[in-house]
């Protein structure tokens, strides 16, 4: 079993950190939100005073932060300093490609291992273990990286080189958007035509209409008893959290000279979503504003 460093302790983390805990790997983390502090504590994470002190004697360095300028911040700021010779960082953050190739020169450059790994399968996923990884680093890290994954996921896709995990992330993350918009969209339109929720999905999921947001996270209530369209919208998968994957594509297809006018589209649809108040719902909320509600 390693010892392992983990940074940031939030909705993701906190449970991600907790299954390592279960797996019987001696976990040390540090969050700046006291309550999330509090909540690994009572999931057997021993929490430090800093990052750098969380990572002094880790085998394994785990972060999971906001965006890309955390990412840097926190390599550069200690993290890389403070842990031991030969530790391996793995970066489960979703960032742009630019950020996460960074953190590996950084790592590179102090002569540590280091692996892209963001995450599917949102806080139920987190929490349950059953988390997809999509990996990016040389062959070597990745190697050593796989049972730690292992530990909090039920699948590890090896991507490709530094930047690779994200760049997938970001692209599977606009087919989900796209997705839930072209779904939302045909039941306001079988809504409009009389035509019942659960016959839709009736057709639609066993046929050519069949997709993954479809069959999981259904936006109408009654087809999909877990789906978050009946509890509320409480999110699995925040809108924010889309919203923002969606602009890491748009912003990577801009860097790159890549057409992506569908993306582009779910990105303007979700962003005012969001500014009009559904941030902290669930993607699938998003029907509401096709319907114009």
């Amino acid at each position: 079993m390693a010892a392992i460093a983990w940074i940031g302790l939030g909705n993701m983390g906190g449970p991600m950190a907790a299954n390592l805990v279960r797996a019987g790997h001696a976990v040390t983390g540090f969050d700046l939100s006291p309550a999330a502090c509090d909540a690994a504590r009572a999931t057997g994470v021993a929490i430090a005073a800093s990052a750098a002190a969380a990572a002094a004697g880790a085998e394994v360095v785990v972060t999971m932060l906001p965006a890309g300028r955390h990412l840097v911040e926190a390599y550069e700021g200690g993290l890389v300093a403070g842990a031991p010779a030969g530790a391996l960082f793995i970066d489960s953050s979703t960032v742009d490609v630019a950020s996460a190739r960074q953190a590996h020169d950084l790592a590179a450059g102090a002569g540590m291992m280091a692996v892209d790994a963001p995450v599917s399968g949102g806080v139920g996923g987190a929490s349950a273990g059953t988390l997809t990884f999509m990996a990016g680093g040389t062959p070597a890290a990745l190697d050593r990286a796989r049972p730690i994954l292992a530990a909090m996921g039920k699948r590890v896709v090896a991507c490709g080189g530094p930047g690779a995990g994200q760049a997938a992330k970001m692209c599977n993350n606009m087919i989900l958007g796209i997705a839930m918009i072209g779904i939302s969209e045909a039941f306001v339109l079988a809504e409009k035509l009389g035509l019942d929720h659960q016959a839709l999905f009736d057709v639609a999921s066993t046929s050519s209409g069949q997709c993954w947001a479809l069959t999981n996270h259904c936006p109408v209530p009654g087809p999909v008893p877990a789906s978050a369209a009946n509890h509320g919208y409480r999110p699995g998968f925040a809108t924010a959290l889309m919203l923002k994957d969606l602009t890491l594509a748009r912003d990577a297809a801009a860097a790159v000279g890549a057409e992506t006018a569908l993306g582009a589209q779910a990105r303007e649809i979700f962003a005012r979503f969001a500014e009009s108040g559904g941030a902290a719902l669930d993607y699938s909320a998003v029907i509401g504003a096709i319907r114009g509600g």
